[in-house]
């Protein structure tokens, strides 16, 4: 008896599970593959046989089997999966391995297509696609073949396949019975499985200008049921079918009546019974649509492609070791040593800091926060069950021009799990979750907002000032505790939203008002407020060293393009690294938790007393600072929780939400001694000089805004560091800088600014005076020669300053 072509290519694809070998890279043997995949599905009670298509396409004399499953995929389904029943059945010779269902997971396909282009020369082929889930179904049973017996003779009907549809029998096969409707479904005898509907919307990115986002529903079965949850980022691989459109099907007909001149016995005018329905006009309804269904599943649950770090209060304090061998189990040898190089580098923080947005000019310390932004604290739950949060929130406040939404871009395409939005377009429920209806049967399902599709991501919200009071109300609950509480129709239910938020915002008149403090600066609730970790703030004032540096920035970006920047570490190091340093649970030493008690108090008592803080003081900074210690920690991917970093996140949160208002600097305007001198100074003459210098002191300060001082500072570094590299190209005896040379240099770069010698002499008191506070107290340059007189000591900058 000559064979099927269903039967050749089951009798095909049975051979290649059989045969095909590989190498086992551990031991560097080849063995059966599949044989091996059949126990582990014994061994864990599954009924679905994963296959990596790249090993049917690599192996010689498959080729065939390949172009089948490529284009009729849906046609030969069945027979694969019979297949895999006697597969299973001659590995393991168990009776039961020929009454189960087993079903077949393809993965790793060489193309993947675009929702857009899943047509109708798609459907029945083995196809993948990705996509974001933004509803998901209940899981529901699907009858994929029943048994029947009728109502007339008893007669037993096996195997009826389901054709998207409860499928009856069309006839008795009894030649003397003429039943075609009276049925009675056997529920023991039929075949089910699990069923769920989840619906898939294309990306951003490939959305054309001027489209709405494509979206479609994907069919799940079995296994791979809750596979996929809203807000996850997977690739589908099944094939494309299309299916009646039950809605369409149920919508009653668009009833039309003519009237008509009758003779005879009817009245003129009288209404007869018209034509009805559209198909009698001629327009054919569309009562199909397309579905996917996937056999599998390939998802990146969160930020780095790592598996979701559900940290409790066991995995807090596990050991070192036990970390140590997990992190050795996510990474190979080879990303490991290029990881371990990058940390070696000096000023890692800030070589890391600079790689985010290169393509945005300065503002290090905005650079700094989003990269402990990413970074991330360590999420803990007590034994009570609380959540403690260790997601980090950010927020830039700034005038209009100042590359806010750039940061919020570059952050977004950064990571896999993101989500971009903008506060004006959007509502409370399209940020947290909304309920509907669905249009088939009628049942409420929850719907997830962008809060919920960025869970273990980050959410960027731009434009965040413009949100309605209301709505910036209802992400309370999601910026503190990371959840999203819904009691609607029915439902009540609590959500993950485990995300990071890093938002932006204008002032209220436009610009920042210096005057005046940041709650009064911006549209936020002071709840709102206090939940942001770290506030930064961005004004667009008029600093000529600051606007040539930008101006030349740019126009080298636009001439030169990509070939203007060069960042230290690329995206892809960028993300190898952050993905290594998320790995580390850093753990606080008794001298740090002690430091911390002390910023406390600190920032407390300064709330107190200082009217120029943006919003009070209260356990939650103190919560900040323990989350940005832990990121600075994963920096420098450290176990422990150094006192220093501590100090650098007290700087950080006082530079970001005390200070945001920048009062002025004070500086001395007179010449302090250096605790160590070059000439013999007598015990008694440096207390009386030191005397003296107190009671000058009263009465000579120069009061200068922050910006002002720190452009005049920016402005001397880099003059120093032209003339260090001047100097070392030309052989000179100078050790340094003449202090006179220094001071004489930007007077004159401020002579178009001059209008009357008495502004010289101003301007040569306050450069003197920010040259001294340079030397004393921020510890820049440094005496190389000492002189009497201090227009003739010569400077060079301190070997911490940066080149």
């Amino acid at each position: 008896m000559q064979e099927t072509r269903e039967q050749q290519v089951q009798n095909r694809f049975l051979h290649f599970l059989q045969e095909f070998r590989t190498i086992n890279p551990s031991t560097g043997q080849s063995f059966y593959y599949y044989h091996e995949e059949a126990r582990i599905m014994r061994d864990n009670d599954r009924t679905t046989l994963n296959l990596d298509f790249t090993h049917v396409t690599q192996t010689e004399g498959y080729q065939d089997l390949s172009i089948i499953m490529q284009t009729d995929f849906y046609q030969f389904e069945p027979s694969f999966r019979r297949a895999i029943q006697e597969f299973m059945f001659i590995q393991h010779q168990d009776v039961e391995d020929q009454q189960k269902l087993y079903f077949l997971a393809v993965f790793n396909l060489a193309a993947t297509e675009k929702i857009r282009d899943l047509k109708a020369n798609k459907i029945g082929k083995l196809s993948s696609f990705i996509g974001t889930v933004t509803r998901t179904y209940e899981v529901r049973p699907e009858l994929l073949s029943a048994q029947f017996t009728c109502q007339m003779c008893d007669r037993i009907i096996d195997n009826v396949e389901q054709q998207f549809k409860f499928t009856e029998p069309k006839k008795c096969p009894n030649t003397k019975c003429d039943n075609k409707s009276r049925w009675t479904i056997n529920l023991n005898k039929s075949q089910f499985t699990d069923f769920q509907k989840v619906r898939v919307q294309e990306d951003s990115k490939d959305i054309p200008a001027g489209s709405m986002p494509r979206s479609i529903d994907v069919i799940l079965h079995n296994e791979k049921c809750d596979a996929a949850k809203p807000g996850d980022k997977c690739t589908f691989n099944g094939y494309l079918t299309v299916i009646p459109d039950v809605f369409s099907l149920g919508k009653p007909g668009l009833k039309c009546s003519m009237t008509t001149q009758n003779q005879g016995n009817n009245q003129r005018g009288q209404t007869q019974d018209g034509i009805t329905g559209l198909k009698q006009l001629g327009v054919k309804d569309l009562c199909y649509k397309f579905v996917f269904i996937a056999c599998s599943v390939e998802t990146n649950n969160n930020r780095f492609n790592l598996q979701k770090q559900q940290i409790d209060d066991k995995e807090y304090t596990e050991s070192l070791s036990d970390q140590d061998a997990k992190r050795g189990q996510q990474f190979d040898d080879y990303e490991k040593q290029e990881i371990l190089e990058m940390k070696k580098q000096p000023d890692l923080f800030k070589n890391l800091a600079n790689s985010i947005a290169p393509a945005v000019q300065g503002y290090e310390d905005i650079k700094k926060g989003i990269l402990l932004m990413l970074m991330g604290g360590v999420n803990k739950t007590t034994k009570e069950g609380v959540h403690i949060r260790g997601d980090i929130n950010v927020c830039i406040v700034g005038d209009p021009s100042t590359a806010k939404s750039q940061f919020l871009k570059f952050t977004c395409n950064l990571l896999p799990r993101s989500v971009y939005t903008s506060g004006k377009a959007s509502s409370a429920a399209g940020l947290t979750a909304s309920v509907h209806r669905d249009i088939e049967n009628g049942e409420f399902c929850i719907e997830a907002g962008a809060l919920m599709l960025a869970d273990n991501g980050i959410c960027c919200i731009d434009e965040f000032d413009k949100m309605d009071s209301k709505d910036q109300v209802a992400i309370h609950e999601a910026m503190e505790q990371q959840t999203i509480s819904i009691a609607k129709a029915g439902i009540q239910a609590t959500l993950n939203a485990r995300t990071s938020i890093l938002a932006a915002a204008n002032p209220i008149f436009g610009r920042y008002d210096r005057s005046k403090t940041l709650k009064f600066n911006v549209n936020m609730t002071q709840p709102i407020m206090s939940r942001f970790d770290l506030f930064f703030i961005i004004t667009d004032a008029c600093r000529p060293f600051v606007d040539e540096q930008i101006a030349t920035h740019i126009v080298r970006l636009h001439s030169q393009q990509e070939g203007a920047i060069e960042p230290r570490f690329s995206q892809d190091q960028l993300r190898k690294y952050i993905r290594y340093a998320r790995t580390f649970k850093p753990i606080l030493t008794y001298e740090s938790a002690q430091y911390l008690k002390e910023a406390y108090i600190r920032l407390r008592e300064n709330d107190q007393t200082s009217q120029r803080t943006s919003y009070r003081i209260t356990v939650r900074q103190l919560e900040s600072l323990i989350r940005l210690s832990e990121a600075l920690a994963r920096v420098q991917c450290d176990d422990f929780i150094k006192v220093s970093y501590v100090q650098e996140a007290e700087k950080l949160l006082g530079q970001s939400i005390l200070q945001v208002d920048e009062t002025p600097k004070f500086i001395d305007d007179l010449e302090e001694q250096q605790p160590i001198q070059t000439r013999a100074m007598g015990i008694i003459e440096e207390e009386l000089q030191q005397k003296e210098r107190e009671r000058r002191r009263q009465g000579q300060k120069i009061q200068l805004a922050q910006d002002e001082y720190l452009d005049i500072v920016r402005a001397l570094t880099s003059f120093m560091i032209q003339k260090e590299r001047e100097m070392q190209e030309e052989i000179t005896e100078a050790k340094g800088v003449k202090w006179e040379d220094l001071a004489e240099w930007y007077i004159t770069n401020k002579l178009d600014q001059i209008e009357h010698e008495e502004e010289v002499h101003q301007y040569e008191r306050l450069v003197g005076a920010v040259i001294r506070q340079m030397i004393n107290k921020e510890k820049i340059l440094v005496v190389v020669q000492d002189h009497e007189d201090c227009n003739l000591r010569e400077l060079a900058l301190h070997p911490n300053v940066p080149r």
